[in-house]
């Protein structure tokens, strides 16, 4: 066990956040911290780290382990650049580098036991240094940038320049780097595109020290926690497995609670009656009985009311006016900004009925794309055209339409004057409102209170062709469950752009992928993308004119009628050119291995160990090799994909 909660009580004011909390990590385990926005994770998180005290109980650490934390919003400062600042992670490894350079500078005016007790020191740090990696730090930060989705071009980025977003990321690259032996991580795939956050699941997966993740994402928990703490009602409950085991025994046990709860209000409500119809017949030996059953009523451990299962609220949405069957037809789209071109020549259609979905990296242009047919922005090159009855309902967070002078339920019910007071109540704790919540004036809100809000109006718009820009965005899981209920009911048209995978699992009946400046089509969910990836994106991807997307679901047909002839020449001399490279680097591998043991040999002997000059020598050439091999193996499993 590395860390222990005991008995955590916590409260503010008169409310109670969390009370009699227990739970335990242990060492390598891979956990999740659940429960609904306001549950109280944030609360135990800062308990946890120390930052706030807790009324009761205590966190206990096993002795000489480290924790790491990363909170949602970072607040980094200062004028270095993102490699600088990440680097600063292996600080311990640039001193003890610096370090082995003063040696080997001071062993030419040594002589006799200086130079020995030189020697001796040099050996155990040099030692030292490479059992930590010294060798390889650099390129370890380098690696590390990358997966979290910054190109090189950006490592010299000064961090005050950087976005709330890029300065998450450069946190989370220096805690990774910084190995404690305990993470918690609050929400850390929020500012990650889909290749970064797959990066991660495979980092964390493999860390040797162990993990407690808050996160909404279901698709990444499922795949990293094999342990899920619930904070619900103030409780704090264990589950063994992953999202999806916890998600399914939840509801298991809830219903069995709610089940009890019923029954035991119907045996209170019988008694109740009983002992009222006692007491009515005013008789000595009737009232006795009537407080025999009282006594066993006081004595009775009344259950709590299980909590709402919110997720069995449907928000319906139903267009009011029925769209032709061609809803979206966009031709030879382009976009380019000043020095990047986003896309070039797209070419999609989109019929009643689908859900689509759009995904890539950050900075392809999927936002663009949904403002284009907003007509926020025009394109280079092309058009698009609408059908026949298609009214559009737009959800874009940086152009919300709100009244900042009304309530939450005034900017409702205004705007939808025929809804009921209890419809529009239920409409708005879908999305997070409840009781006098909804009398919040809208200019005190927050950013991602605002849009749940616009959210919520889209809903119970006439539109009949919705365009979300990451939908999911600050909705907590129970409340992304019911709009993907809700979307999956839907009979109009829906094109998002999301990066929740779960979400995107859920409800897309297709995906078009922004890649290489061009869109491959899928004609299926998130898991028929993750088969096909690999497969039509080296068909598609690679080549500025690639088929048009919607002929991508014919694979088996697609290498025979849309690579011609000169392309696959291409193809197959770039194939035997990468072939010959991966020949070259695994021999010069083994040439330098070859080399670092005959120098490990050499340093063993006696004559070369009280010899400084040659020692020096060796040294630096073993820095050498071990810096090339480092650069020779991250070659190699780039060609050997």
């Amino acid at each position: 066990m590395i860390l222990a909660c005991q008995n955590i009580s916590k409260a503010f004011g008169t409310t109670e956040i969390i009370k009699n909390a227990s739970f335990h990590i242990e060492e390598r385990e891979k956990a999740a911290l659940v429960g609904i926005n306001g549950a109280g994770k944030s609360t135990l998180l800062k308990i946890i780290i120390g930052e706030m005290r807790a009324d009761e109980g205590e966190v206990i650490l096993s002795k000489g382990k480290t924790m790491g934390y990363l909170a949602q919003h970072q607040d980094l400062t200062g004028h270095l650049s993102i490699y600088q600042e990440v680097l600063t992670a292996k600080q311990n490894l640039i001193d003890m580098e610096e370090r082995l350079r003063q040696m080997e500078s001071d062993m030419n005016t040594k002589s006799g036991t200086e130079l020995d007790e030189l020697l001796s020191t040099y050996t155990r740090l040099s030692h030292t240094f490479e059992l930590e990696n010294g060798y390889a730090y650099r390129s370890e930060v380098v690696g590390v940038l990358k997966g979290l989705g910054f190109s090189e071009s950006d490592f010299e980025k000064q961090v005050d320049s950087l976005s709330g977003g890029q300065k998450t990321r450069v946190a989370l690259g220096k805690l990774l780097l910084t190995k404690p032996d305990i993470i918690l991580l609050d929400e850390p795939t929020n500012h990650l595109d889909m290749d970064s956050i797959s990066w991660l699941e495979t980092y964390l997966l493999n860390y040797s020290g162990a993990v407690l993740i808050v996160s909404h994402d279901r698709y990444f928990l499922d795949r990293v926690v094999t342990k899920v703490v619930e904070v619900d009602n103030k409780k704090v409950t264990t589950f063994e497995g992953n999202y999806t085991a916890y998600s399914q025994k939840k509801a298991m046990l809830r219903e069995a609670a709610y089940h009890a709860w019923v029954n035991q209000q119907q045996e209170i409500h019988h008694q109740e009656e009983v002992i009222a119809k006692l007491k009515s017949f005013n008789r000595e030996k009737s009232i006795k009985r009537a407080e025999s059953r009282e006594k066993m009523l006081d004595k009775m451990d009344v259950l709590e009311k299980p909590t709402e299962v919110r997720s069995d609220m449907r928000v319906r949405l139903e267009p009011r006016i029925t769209s032709g069957n061609d809803v979206l037809t966009v031709e030879h789209l382009s976009k380019a900004f000043p020095g990047q071109t986003l896309f070039q020549d797209l070419n999609f259609e989109i019929k009643r009925g689908e859900r689509v979905a759009i995904i890539g990296n950050n900075g392809t242009g999927k936002t663009t794309i949904l403002k284009i047919l907003n007509e926020v922005i025009r394109p280079d090159v092309g058009s698009f055209t609408l059908g026949s009855r298609v009214q559009i309902g737009y959800y874009d967070q940086e152009h919300q339409v709100l009244h900042m002078e009304k309530t939450i339920f005034q900017e409702i019910s205004d705007a939808y004057p025929y809804l009921t007071n209890t419809e529009i109540r239920n409409v708005l704790a879908a999305f997070l409102f409840t009781n006098d919540d909804v009398f919040q004036p809208i200019h005190t809100l927050s950013g991602g209170e605002r849009g749940r809000i616009s959210l919520a109006k889209l809903m119970l718009s006439n539109a009949n062709f919705l365009i979300l820009d990451e939908p999911t965005n600050h909705l907590d899981i129970v409340s992304k469950e019911i709009l993907e209920n809700a979307l999956k009911d839907y009979t109009g048209t829906v094109l998002y752009v999301s990066h929740d995978r779960y979400f995107i699992n859920q409800t897309a009946t297709r995906i078009l992928e922004l890649t290489g400046q061009t869109l491959v089509n899928y004609i299926g969910n998130y898991d028929y993308y993750l088969e096909k990836k690999e497969e039509l994106t080296r068909i598609y991807a690679p080549a500025a004119d690639a088929a048009a997307p919607e002929e991508a679901a014919a694979p088996s047909e697609a290498s025979s009628t849309k690579l011609d002839w000169k392309a696959q020449k291409e193809e197959q001399a770039r194939l035997r050119k990468k072939e010959n490279e991966l020949k070259k680097t695994e021999k010069r591998i083994e040439e330098l291995e070859t080399r670092d043991s005959e120098i490990d040999e050499e340093m063993s002997k006696p004559e070369v160990a009280t010899n400084v000059a040659e020692c020096v020598k060796l040294s630096k050439e073993k820095a050498e090799i071990a810096a090339e091999l480092e650069e020779l193996y991250e070659k190699w499993e780039e060609l050997a994909e």
